[in-house]
């Protein structure tokens, strides 16, 4: 039997809390086609462990984004992207990056994919923290959980403690009829624009005297970044900055970026370089 029959598997605990039925799907269809190995890990730690130790095994993932960015950045931090092909079967609800590298949605396609495709060859920003980009990066972080961790949680928990208590809703809907109906509250306003120079392969862009409502940052392919710059503007709009780099320096006063599905910083200032063709990932031919 070839190493490309031989699968370690390795099962997010995120997947197998919220989506059981999918892991048990994905299980059985990648059983049926090749000689698979399960790790469960319970944390980052095991994570790496189990990923240190697959040995000639293909690696394959369960889980959502932030399972496969894990896997990728450990991967990256051992040195061993290069011989690795990863392959992804997304479970969970953040699967926005994995569509978008042309992962198929559903365990049943994922898992065959993983069986039936071929490695495709994939470019990578790296931070000069060490850490990986695998989609694109903003500034300011906007997108989901850009409001903080736990926050989704938070209203999650407060919903199911009320759907307990048939009697205290009862009791709030009364007490919603006899109060009176509280002012419109307004929409709170979006980020202000920043004051950051972003530099381009050592040219700059926009400079601290020019905000910027803000900057997308795209790993794209041919080992060239796609870069946009989004000026701010007062009356007609501004027309953003494009151009295509291999570094991208943002620095300034403090400021957040969102590198995939993760929001990193506050920074003053870092680096992103394109490594072209830096990993492999298994998609349908």
């Amino acid at each position: 039997m070839s190493a490309r029959d031989q699968l370690l598997v390795v099962i997010d605990p995120v997947a197998r809390r919220t989506d059981g039925e999918s892991v048990r799907i994905a299980k059985d269809v990648l059983s049926a086609g090749a000689a698979v190995r399960f790790c469960l890990p319970d944390g980052p730690e095991d994570f790496a462990k189990a990923l240190a130790r697959r040995g000639a095994r293909r690696l394959v993932v369960v889980g959502d984004d932030r399972a496969l960015l894990r896997a990728v950045g450990t991967l990256h931090r051992e040195r061993d992207l290069a011989g690795s092909a990863l392959s992804v079967v997304p479970v969970g609800a953040a699967q926005t990056l994995a569509r978008t590298l042309g992962v198929p949605s559903g365990a049943v396609a994922a898992a065959r994919a993983v069986l039936e495709g071929s490695e495709r060859r994939l470019d990578l920003l790296v931070d000069d923290s060490d850490g990986v980009v695998l989609g694109d990066l903003r500034i300011p972080p906007v997108g989901p959980g850009a409001a903080g961790p736990g926050a989704a949680d938070g209203a999650a928990t407060g919903a199911t403690a009320v759907e307990g208590h048939a009697w205290l809703r009862t009791c709030q809907s009364f007490v919603r009829t006899l109060a009176a109906r509280p002012a419109r509250v307004a929409a709170p306003p979006g980020p202000a624009p920043a004051r950051l120079r972003v530099e381009a392969d050592g040219v700059t862009l926009v400079d601290l005297d020019q905000p910027v409502e803000g900057v997308l940052v795209t790993a794209g392919h041919g080992g060239l970044a796609q870069v946009e710059v989004r000026p701010s503007s007062v009356g007609a709009e501004a027309a953003p900055l494009r151009v295509r780099a291999r570094t991208v320096t943002v620095s300034g006063a403090d400021f957040r970026y969102r590198a995939d599905a993760v929001v990193a910083g506050p920074v003053r200032t870092r680096t992103w370089t394109v490594r072209p063709r830096a990993w492999g990932l298994t998609l349908p031919g």
